[in-house]
């Protein structure tokens, strides 16, 4: 019985190995695995003394031999398959440990590109599809974590079953399309083409859900397959509390790439049904908290908070004073994570010290949606305000209505479209948005606002079609609009702004978010 052990991933190599000489098992083995193996007096050979040729091109040609992949590929219960490999001397291999090359390490340290180069492994994936399209016949090990259950099997019953074999199967084939998919990306990136043709995604699954956005769905959560440099909802830390659900994802994910937009002052953001009901900025994450929450107390009930400074104790005693589903932060203190644990059902996500980095913010990558038999692409939507917005009207902003504006712009394109958002300096005062028509955005806006609203500013993530929506929020009592225009009626919105009193600047973008 022949055994074929060549991996970069050394995890559990030795013990598997060992298990198999005792089940009467010779190995093959080639370079590192080899050597892994020799160290702890596992007897191995290796490859090119079996296949009878050298390793040549420096290691790049040594498994690419007929005694290999004739052995991997013979069906030794077909007659004209014994016939061929008993006429060329080839024996059957029946258990295979191959991993690739760790190429997305390698790119990840920022390699040149003749090193990620040679990190593009050709025999092990030969060898990986080899075994598994004759998995009939061979058991192929991708993952290390396999290592214990296939050698149990092997040690109850001598043999693998059918099940474990096509089980294995599939996940080899997994195995080889993701490092190709990972090689074609990173060969994308080196042209800077960002819409390649095919584009190829590579996801590892995270974990299942109890159920999609409803429970006759069923759901799963799959990731990128290393860790971004920017904080992330799929790489943060799960440190308690319930299982997480679909919404939860989704509400966390609008959240963090909320509260990256302020990385100047400790702010809160509070999410509920993937929309902002609070957002507010202070000196102490406590009362950033607090300010977040109680503009909309009874939606921040079950809703997600995100926190751009780590929780202390003081911040996790407001916490803890409403139902919350979720918090996302850049850490806990002991004391925060005392408190908080009398929550048992709350899930604290740790996002990592990046997340409380002045210079952070959203991910660059891209956005996908699918569609009925296809997926949508684009950029992520992270155009940062800017200082040079063109004055439309008579009156000029003051520099804390420019500042106030800023904080609208910033929440604005976080909110469904048409979206509108009153706010101050500092905090998020009323929203509107996921309606069909802009002027109904304000009145709801302003219905939730009320009084509040005096000396608002306001940013609306398109432009306005008619005046009504100006009208609208001047009798809501906003001195400041910000705006992309580009309208066939800007004109009458600017003369609408003047009428009012109101300073307005256009952008010249656009943050629809449908």
């Amino acid at each position: 019985m022949l055994a074929l052990l060549s991996v970069s991933d050394k995890r559990g190599l030795v013990p598997f190995a060992q298990g198999l000489v005792r089940l009467g098992y010779s190995i093959l083995s080639t370079g590192g695995t080899l050597a892994a193996l020799d160290a702890a007096g596992v007897p191995a050979t290796k490859v090119s003394a079996h296949t009878g040729s050298p390793e040549i091109l420096g290691g790049r040609v040594k498994t690419l031999h007929p005694k290999i992949h004739g052995g991997l590929l013979g069906r030794p219960t077909l007659e004209s398959d014994a016939r061929d490999l008993a006429a060329n001397g080839i024996t059957p291999i029946s258990i295979v440990a191959v991993n690739l090359y760790p190429f997305r390490e390698t790119v990840a340290k920022g390699a040149s590109r003749d090193e990620a180069i040679e990190q593009i492994d050709i025999g092990g994936p030969a060898m990986v599809r080899a075994s598994a399209k004759n998995a009939e016949h061979v058991t192929i090990i991708v993952d290390p974590t396999d290592y214990e259950a296939v050698l149990a099997e092997l040690e109850r019953d001598r043999a693998t079953s059918q099940a474990t074999r096509r089980k294995l199967q599939r996940k080899a084939f997994a195995h080889t399309a993701s490092y190709d998919a990972a090689i074609a990306s990173w060969l994308a990136d080196q042209e800077h083409v960002t819409f390649p043709e095919p584009m190829t995604l590579s996801l590892e699954k995270a974990f299942e859900l109890r159920y999609g956005e409803n429970p006759h769905q069923r759901g799963a959560f799959y990731r990128v397959g290393r860790a971004p440099d920017a904080p992330s909802v799929a790489f943060s830390q799960v440190l308690q509390g319930k299982e997480l659900s679909y919404n939860n994802l989704l509400d966390l994910d609008a959240a963090l790439s909320l509260v990256l937009e302020f990385p100047e002052r400790p702010t809160a953001v509070v999410i509920k049904h993937n929309t902002p009901c609070g957002v507010a900025s202070d000196d102490a994450l406590e009362q950033a908290y607090r300010r977040a929450r109680a503009i909309d107390e009874t939606s921040a009930f079950g809703g997600i908070v995100a926190l751009n400074r780590p929780v202390d104790e003081r911040t996790a005693r407001a916490l803890a004073e409403t139902f919350l589903e979720a918090v996302i932060a850049p850490g806990y203190d002991a004391a925060a994570r005392e408190v908080l644990a009398a929550k048992k059902n709350l899930r604290l996500l740790d996002a990592g010290p990046s997340l409380a980095a002045p210079a952070a913010r959203p991910l660059a990558q891209l956005d996908l949606r699918s569609v009925s038999g296809g997926v949508l692409v684009m950029d992520r939507d992270a155009v940062e305000p800017t200082l040079e917005w063109k004055v439309v009207t008579r009156r000029t902003p003051t520099p804390v209505e420019l500042e106030a504006l800023r904080f609208a712009w910033r929440v604005c394109k976080h909110v469904k479209s048409n979206a509108i958002v009153f706010s101050d300096t500092t905090h998020l005062l009323a929203v509107g948005g996921g309606q069909t028509s802009r002027v109904d955005s304000v009145k709801i806006a302003a219905g939730r606002g009320g009084s509040l609203l005096k000396g608002s500013a306001v940013a609306s993530d398109a432009f306005f079609p008619f005046r009504d929506g100006l009208d609208a929020l001047a009798a809501a009592g906003a001195s400041c609009v910000v705006q992309p225009g580009g309208s066939m009626r800007d004109a009458e919105v600017i003369a609408a702004a003047d009428e009012h009193g109101l300073a307005m600047v256009f952008t010249g973008v656009r943050h629809f978010r449908h």
